[in-house]
């Protein structure tokens, strides 16, 4: 295996899916230029037939998106940041949700929608959201946060294939990070979830961009015998819950780290399952690190300040370990 950015095996994963399936189109908001690299070179290898450049309206990126599925081609739709989704609502809460369920099956939508998603890169607040849970929340949408370059590659390649609509958010901040990535005809099945770390004391399920910090602080803490068990979703819908339903039954403490702001997080979600079906396990409260419900700052230091950071993962992972002693 080599070792890539999560851009460059995002790339490559493109490149081998529409070198596989020529009914695959991509288009966006420079798409041939590549701002980001995830699209480059896609445009000299398949043409302007297969790779166009839209123009700055996301309302008729996202429509086209919804018209070319349902005309039979499998689509790609880069909308560059994930705050830009909002002004593309409509097709994707109203059409691309509900159309496969509206027709009873009859239209497929095959698209699979690429937007970078939270903080990190000091892109300011209209370009920082976590968008994540508003799309979790419409129904008839697969959500995809990888966080780590071979996850990037073997679930893009397997959203691409999917034949509902799937939206696959990088992390802002991530795409520069080296990782072994397979070299072969590599897919991650969308709905398992991966241990990234075992352990017995807590249990700390980390959502995309968060999981690197989840799994400093399990590192720093093990010096001390604290054993913390991180899981890594992958997919947010659907949702691995046996996994970590599982771990939590074995440690007994749950701690959800999410970019997503406090009030409606996934962590809240994740956080209410476990309670729902995993209570008579829980020995301490269940604790999330979220962000604060504010604007993402422009400044480095007052973003660092309100994403979750190492430190207050670790003050939540202590303060749940008060509780019921340790196994």
């Amino acid at each position: 295996m080599a070792r890539k950015r999560m851009i460059q095996a995002m790339n490559e994963a493109l490149h081998e899916e529409m070198e596989r399936d020529p009914s695959i189109v991509l288009f966006g908001e420079d798409v041939k230029a590549s701002l980001f690299g995830d699209t480059k070179g896609l445009w000299k290898r398949f043409g302007p037939e297969r790779v166009r450049d839209t123009p700055i309206c996301e309302t008729l990126i996202a429509g086209m998106a919804v018209g070319a599925a349902a005309a039979g081609r499998r689509v790609i739709c880069h909308m560059m940041f994930g705050n830009f989704v909002y002004t593309g609502m409509d097709a994707i809460a109203n059409q691309a949700a509900k159309l496969r369920f509206m027709t009873n099956g009859q239209i497929k939508l095959p698209i699979t929608f690429i937007a970078v998603s939270g903080g990190g890169r000091s892109a300011a607040a209209q370009h920082s959201d976590a968008i994540h849970p508003v799309l979790a929340n419409l129904g008839g949408i697969k959500v995809v946060m990888p966080s780590s370059p071979a996850d990037a590659k073997g679930l893009l390649k397997a959203a691409i294939r999917d034949d509902d609509p799937v939206f696959f958010l990088q992390a802002a901040g991530r795409g520069g990070e080296p990782g072994e990535v397979p070299a072969d005809e590599y897919l991650v099945p969308l709905g398992e979830a991966c241990v990234r770390r075992p352990g017995r004391d807590v249990t700390v399920v980390a959502i995309g961009s968060m999981v690197r910090p989840a799994l400093k602080c399990a590192e720093a803490l093990e010096g001390e015998g604290i054993e913390v068990e991180v899981i890594d979703p992958r997919t947010i819908v659907p949702l691995d819950l046996d996994t970590i339903l599982g771990s939590v039954r074995k440690t007994g403490r749950l701690v959800v780290v999410d970019e997503a702001r406090d009030t409606c997080s996934f962590a809240s979600h994740i956080a209410a399952l476990a309670a729902e079906h995993a209570f008579d396990a829980l020995r301490a409260p269940i604790r999330r690190v979220t962000v604060p419900d504010c604007a993402i700052p422009f400044a480095p230091v007052l973003e660092r300040a309100v994403l979750p950071s190492v430190e207050r993962i670790e003050e939540a992972i202590r303060r749940t370990l008060k509780h019921g002693g340790r196994s």
